[in-house]
């Protein structure tokens, strides 16, 4: 089942020392100065509070490549398999391609369009308070580039995932009101269970949802934005019609591509069933729902 502790390097600190744990399959976990890159990156964001100044990020070019490649190569693959609300909600936002943009330059683009702003995380952000800062359209963004060594692959989510992903769509209208309602339904829940249950449903849905358009399915889902990989493996996932007791239910390993997918009609039907659903969940939602078995056991 999916957790947030499960995609995040753990972030540590002792006194003044910060450190982010890599894995030992991390690209980056052999090379000195990625490592202590990332412990300064996560050092700042730890510093930040509410009302501060975003902490700005003094990019290498290094990392400013890596951008650019990425930037580049993820273009092409939304031209072919996004989803058009994602499409135009992208155009509007113009994001740069030539350089990493500072949180603050993406709050700026993002706040016209849809109110959301961006603010630094270290690393994991505890469910309740991630999700639940959507009520107030916040998002917590990571500012790390993933390393150097292979620019089109990461194990974690980086700031390519968080603004490439998440920034191009939260950027549309209709999809920033179910952001919203997100962080409005954690403000009802209580339990764990439930909590759990809204954040699986996330992942079938503003992570690793598609939709069917004009006969062909598109990705709107940040996970798949965001992924040179998984934005073409999806083409051949099993696709299943939304189901709110199965995606919140279903058993599923985060670290391979997804075999089964839920995919929507519409992005009314996105907006009617995954939308509407976060806008009435409490925490007997996962109780009255009652699947007869999980779905998706793999």
């Amino acid at each position: 089942m999916f957790t947030e502790a499960q995609l995040y390097s753990p972030v540590t600190r002792t006194g003044d020392d910060v450190t982010v744990h890599l894995s030992d399959e991390h690209p980056g976990v052999h090379d000195p100065e990625y490592r202590a890159r990332r412990n300064a990156i996560a050092a700042l964001a730890l510093d930040y509070a509410p009302g501060k100044p975003l902490p700005h990020i003094d990019y290498t070019d290094e990392e400013q490549h890596v951008w650019r490649i990425v930037s580049a190569e993820l273009a092409r693959k939304h031209r072919a398999y996004a989803s058009a609300e994602v499409l135009a909600a992208a155009e509007a936002l113009a994001l740069p391609t030539d350089h990493i943009p500072q949180l603050d330059e993406v709050s700026a683009a993002l706040q016209p369009l849809t109110g959301f702003r961006y603010v630094p995380a270290a690393g994991l952000v505890p469910l309740r308070e991630f999700f639940g800062s959507f009520a107030d359209r916040v998002f917590h963004s990571t500012q790390y580039i993933r390393h150097h060594s292979a620019p089109l692959y990461t194990p974690e989510p980086d700031a390519i995932h968080e603004i490439i992903g998440h920034a191009n769509q939260i950027a549309s209208p209709r999809f920033a009101a179910v952001y919203a309602a997100v962080g409005a339904a954690v403000g009802r829940l209580s339990t764990e269970r439930a909590l759990k249950f809204l954040a699986d449903v996330f992942w079938f849905s503003m992570e690793f949802g598609v939709v069917r358009e004009h006969g062909e399915v598109r990705c709107y889902g940040a996970g798949l934005l965001s992924s040179y990989g998984e934005i073409e493996e999806f083409r051949h996932a099993e696709l299943r019609p939304l189901d709110i007791a199965q995606m919140g239910t279903a058993i599923y390993d985060i670290t391979h591509y997804q075999p089964i997918l839920y995919c929507a009609e519409s992005i009314a039907e996105i907006e009617d069933v995954i939308g509407g659903f976060f806008a009435t969940m409490d925490d007997d939602t996962p109780d009255r729902l009652r699947p007869a078995s999980p779905a998706g056991a793999q």
